[in-house]
């Protein structure tokens, strides 16, 4: 079994996605490297250093503060991609759709298979499966190859009735090179590959989903509003700050009259900032990565 592979702009490629017969699994490979992915690739590349800087390394705040300016410099291109996707995939079942998770993926030698899965498994199996509930990409920082863990992917599988389990004939291989990207859905059965080599296999996840289904990764505190501020207003809006469909308000703990009473988190952005008595200053960056956490095991 192999996937459908195009070497063309990626709107071309997610229209042709649409309507190929075994649609919504797609690896865009070729001239989409040497374009907007190429930059994206890049920018990620140095986020994940700092990340991972940050991480070994608690005390080097700095790090942190550098994480977030260099997530911020490639979402434009990323955004871009989403956008697509989203418009084709997702507008039938929603007037607008959300980030759903963002994640940094590296699979070291010898770890072995992920269990083959489909991501709207997160909602308990309680979305219609009429309704699409996400478009996916992953980003490919390193090369993709079957011996080093390429995604293993399931065509057609969006289709199945809950319950088939793929055979090994059914079972492709996403193999592209750094900077491709394989776009698919959430419906679509995929899983990570086994690792056999001595090299990791490094990828970057970018999951959307409709506005109106709970996001898997809580944006609201991986970016809270007073990292949120330095975002621009798209990012914002990707991130499910805005109210949609009524819902999303928030009113702020005070007493009746002070403060603000059912408002869209937008309100927090506004130039001049807001000033609700009580509501005491923001805590910068800086003080919220080095909060004490609560006691360690």
């Amino acid at each position: 079994m192999s996937l459908h592979r195009v070497d063309t702009a990626f709107e071309v490629a997610v229209e042709e996605a649409a309507h190929h017969e075994r649609n919504e699994v797609i690896a865009v490979v070729g001239q989409f490297v040497q374009g907007s992915s190429r930059a994206a690739q890049l920018g990620c590349e140095v986020a994940e250093r700092q990340a991972t800087e940050a991480v070994l390394d608690k005390q080097r705040l700095d790090a942190v503060e550098e994480f977030i300016v260099a997530l911020t410099a490639c979402s434009d291109a990323l955004c871009g991609v989403g956008k697509q996707g989203c418009k084709t995939f997702l507008a039938p079942h929603a007037d607008g759709y959300q980030l759903h998770l963002t994640q940094l993926t590296s699979i070291g030698p010898g770890e072995g298979e992920q269990r083959l899965h489909q991501d709207r498994e997160v909602w308990g199996g309680r979305v219609p499966l009429s309704v699409e509930t996400q478009f996916s990409t992953i980003w490919a920082l390193t090369d993709f190859t079957t011996e080093n863990g390429a995604t293993r992917v399931v065509p057609g599988s969006h289709k199945w009735e809950p319950g088939r389990q793929p055979e090994t004939h059914e079972i492709a291989y996403a193999e592209m090179e750094a900077g491709s990207v394989l776009v698919y859905t959430g419906s679509v059965i995929h899983g990570g590959g086994r690792n056999e080599t001595d090299t990791n296999r490094e990828g970057l996840l970018l999951h959307n989903t409709l506005n109106w289904l709970r996001q898997e990764e809580n944006q609201y505190l991986t970016c809270p509003p007073h990292i949120a501020q330095h975002f621009t207003p798209e990012l914002r809006d990707l991130l499910g700050y805005p109210s949609s469909y009524g819902m999303g308000f928030f009113s702020t703990p005070f007493p009746p009259g002070e403060g603000a009473e059912l408002v869209s988190p937008e309100a927090l952005f506004r130039r001049p900032a807001p000033h609700w008595p009580g509501l005491g200053s923001q805590p910068t960056a800086r003080q919220y990565a080095s909060a004490d956490s609560g006691p360690s095991s």
